[in-house]
């Protein structure tokens, strides 16, 4: 029998705001969370502008011990984790061996893997720290997780690029929807500015260079777009057999009813051609919720504010939706948050609860001059009230790796 599955936790570190309720008012708000980078001197880099976490302390969430020996990235996501742990309330009697960890991440520790090879250049292998791969590699952060938690069910890590936290919660979904767990701790973390990170998009070409104006830098499906903004920060949702959910009474924020992916198999960073692989991926996740396409209301695009992707991302939906495109709203909060790379997708399925919850859909700023190739409704610049039942998240990733997911109003 494949069960039903509930959202009943989750939490927030992020360039809005460091908690559930300061990053949905800064989201409704149309607040950008972007400015120069301060984590290390950019000057010399022709991108210098990114969205950081501000006024985090992982002494919030952890003892010292426990904090020297995680990588920034592991900081994070701990710290969204138990944010979406007491937000769920989980009853203290359930058996830990039902409970699981999923948690995808782009780039793991880099920050950790940069500072030891400078230590390594300078100092002699003799220095490098033995804490060096345990805090740098990319599956450290969902068993961080798992060890300070007592999860002791599955416990997976994705590394699917931008559709790695994305991936995260689907596969998390299929634990609980074949029973393998009662409830999953799942979502997606990233902690990529670094000098080298930076230095590598800028050579791609990738990044927003409008250094000057950082607020307006990300611009999803604007005809001025010039790339995307590297972020930080980690979203963890609590997914939880539905029954189980209701019998102890907890608050649930929606049901996760539908999920698919795909590979585009075309090119290492460009996406498809007219998004056929995001299309895909989108088919396959109404296929799976048993939804037909009229009956979304609400997506959250994945929206880099790149040329290419968003345009590609525009056409698949066409493809999917037909002329129920131009009835939904869609909206890229990456224009707000920047671009958390692999926790981007988790971050944004919590846009769309949050979005199903408040009756709010948060706005795509900076939309100033139209894009004949995007011509959809983007919820331009501000926040717009809507009763949504039904909403999707787009997560595509260089390799093309492709992600979606859909939640829908759980009616008690």
């Amino acid at each position: 029998m494949t069960r039903r599955v509930a959202i009943t936790g989750m939490g927030v570190i992020s360039p809005l705001g460091n908690d559930l309720e300061s990053f949905w008012q800064a989201l409704v708000g149309g607040k950008s969370g972007v400015g120069p980078i301060t984590r290390f001197d950019a000057t010399d880099f022709p991108t210098r502008i990114a969205a950081e976490v501000k006024g985090f302390d992982p002494m919030d969430y952890m003892d010292r011990k426990d904090a020297k020996r995680m990588d920034r990235f592991s900081h994070l996501a701990v710290a969204a984790a138990r944010q979406a742990l007491e937000d769920a309330q989980l009853n203290h009697t359930l058996n830990r061996d039902d409970v699981g960890v999923a948690v995808g991440t782009g780039i793991g520790g880099i920050e950790t893997f940069s500072e030891q090879f400078e230590v390594m250049r300078k100092k002699g292998p003799q220095r490098v720290s033995p804490f060096f791969v345990p805090m740098m590699i990319a599956n450290m952060a969902a068993g961080n997780i798992a060890i300070l938690t007592g999860a002791r069910g599955p416990c997976i890590t994705t590394t699917t690029a931008c559709a790695a936290s994305a991936n995260a919660v689907g596969e998390a979904f299929r634990l609980v929807q074949r029973g393998d767990a009662v409830a999953m701790i799942c979502g997606g973390t990233e902690a990529p500015l670094v000098p080298m990170a930076l230095g590598g998009f800028c050579a791609m070409k990738a990044l927003s260079e409008r250094n000057e104006e950082p607020e307006r830098a990300s611009r999803p499906f604007d005809a001025q777009r010039d790339g995307f903004v590297m972020a930080e920060g980690a979203a963890m949702i609590v997914l939880e057999e539905l029954e189980h959910a209701v019998r102890r009474g907890a608050r649930i924020w929606a049901e996760m009813v539908g999920y698919g992916m795909s590979a585009d198999a075309y090119h290492i960073t460009a996406p498809a051609p007219r998004g056929e692989g995001g299309a895909r991926a989108m088919r396959r996740a109404l296929a799976d919720a048993g939804l037909d396409p009229s009956e979304v209301q609400y997506i959250n695009a994945h929206g880099t504010s790149t040329p290419p992707n968003d345009r590609c991302e525009t056409e698949a939906i066409k493809a999917v939706f037909g002329e129920h495109a131009y009835r939904l709203a869609i909206s890229s909060t990456k224009s707000m948050t920047g671009h958390l790379l692999g926790a981007a997708g988790a971050l944004e399925l919590v846009c769309c609860v949050l979005t199903i919850a408040r009756g709010v859909i948060p706005p795509t700023i900076n939309y100033e001059y139209p894009d004949p190739d995007c011509d959809l409704d983007y919820v331009p610049n501000r926040a717009r009230p809507a009763t949504v039942r039904v909403a999707m998240s787009n997560s595509f990733g260089f390799g093309g790796q492709n992600a979606c997911l859909v939640v829908r109003a759980h009616d008690a």
